[in-house]
């Protein structure tokens, strides 16, 4: 089997509630979503999704993604989609850096193998380790208040572990991590996510004000370093996610004992086979991880939950379904919440099928 064409669609997800914020002022409306398709001479075609969240999360954009599969597409023509480790080793050879460009074509080749071999992705990553995947919900930055009172409401909805953004003017930080707990039940999880947005000095006084309550903290700083820092100052559960980048960072991390958990975002290092990888590591090393990406619709939810429903319960703490944050269905056979949960297709590959009425003509052909 080769690798024939590789086309991609642009796609605008709108938000329910209209804007996600989070750290410095940061905030997306309206999220630019990138739709890839992997053809074969088999006329088996595999599909994929990458969305960043926006340009000023991580090293990471929406017109990069696309310049770069119009650089790498190419190169990419005649390949085997099922020699999954010789696909990403040929994808770093002819483009250094930029995961979040090769994580849709190998995404895309896992879906194509799933296809190929007549079994869901979650098999090939290892089976269904568990049912139901529990998840999280994103709290965007707010007014202490209106972030309690969201949290209420999604509560309602099913959910038990929420994750708040912090990261803004420490004095409403420390109310909004209070005012959010005080409405949660004692079994219910909070993290407070800074996403880089405190100083080690923020860092240390949020923390020390908050350690009575029963939070994790969450990328509290910018550089590994003062995370490290911030880490060895605290009792509170710790989190790191925009300081893993791969398995290299993810091994320095654990043998400095700098986190609990890490968040696992599958775009960022570079796809499921890499992500694969370090999943495993995670487990072989007791660390539990929330199985997620940047953002995205339909079939970045159906990638995270295929990685998920094949990871042990105990070492998912959680995943995310971004579908449930959008108005739009771009794909359809894609995994839907029920009460805080959600599980992976059991139809081959990733499950799900494109709906070319709502993505329209491709943005990209290549081949």
């Amino acid at each position: 089997m080769k690798i024939i064409g590789i086309k991609a669609w642009q796609v605008d997800l709108p938000l329910k509630e209209g804007r996600y914020s989070w750290s410095n002022g940061n905030f997306v409306e309206v999220f630019d979503s990138t739709v890839v398709a992997v053809e074969t001479d088999a006329g088996i075609t595999g599909f994929a999704e990458c969305c960043p969240l926006g340009s000023a999360y991580l090293p990471a954009y929406a017109l990069g993604v696309r310049a770069g599969l119009k650089e790498i597409g190419p190169k990419l023509i005649g390949l085997d989609p099922t020699d999954l480790d010789v696909l990403n080793r040929h994808m770093d050879a002819v483009l250094r850096g930029h995961p979040y460009v090769k994580a849709p074509i190998d995404i895309a080749c896992w879906d194509i193998l799933g296809k190929v071999t007549d079994m869901p992705v979650y098999k090939l990553l290892g089976g269904a380790a568990q049912e139901k995947i529990t998840l999280y919900r994103a709290i965007s930055q707010e007014a202490p208040e209106e972030m309690a009172r969201k949290i209420a409401g999604y509560r309602v909805e099913g959910y038990t572990k929420f994750q708040l953004k912090v990261g803004g003017d420490a004095d409403q930080d420390i109310v909004r991590i209070r005012e959010t707990r005080g409405v949660l039940g004692e079994r219910d999880i909070l993290v407070a996510d800074a996403n880089t947005g405190w100083t080690r000095a923020e860092a240390a006084r949020i923390t020390a004000s908050v350690r009575d309550l029963d939070v994790y903290i969450e990328q509290p700083c910018l550089s590994y370093d003062e995370c490290l820092s911030v880490r060895r100052r605290t009792q509170r559960p710790f989190v790191l996610d925009e300081a893993i980048t791969g398995v290299d960072t993810l091994m320095r991390a654990l043998a400095d004992d700098a986190m609990d958990l890490i968040n696992l975002k599958i775009s960022k290092v570079g796809g499921l086979t890499r992500a694969r990888l370090m999943r495993d590591i995670c487990i072989t090393s007791g660390t539990p991880m929330t199985i997620e990406d940047a953002w995205g619709g339909d079939i970045v939810t159906a990638t995270i939950a295929h990685l998920a429903r094949s990871t042990p319960g105990e070492f998912c703490f959680s995943a995310t379904d971004f579908n449930s944050y959008g108005v739009v269905e771009i794909a359809t056979g894609a995994p839907k919440r029920v009460d805080g949960f959600m599980t992976a297709p059991d139809a081959p590959g990733l499950g799900i099928t494109p709906r070319f009425d709502v993505l329209g003509d491709p943005a990209i052909s290549i081949g």
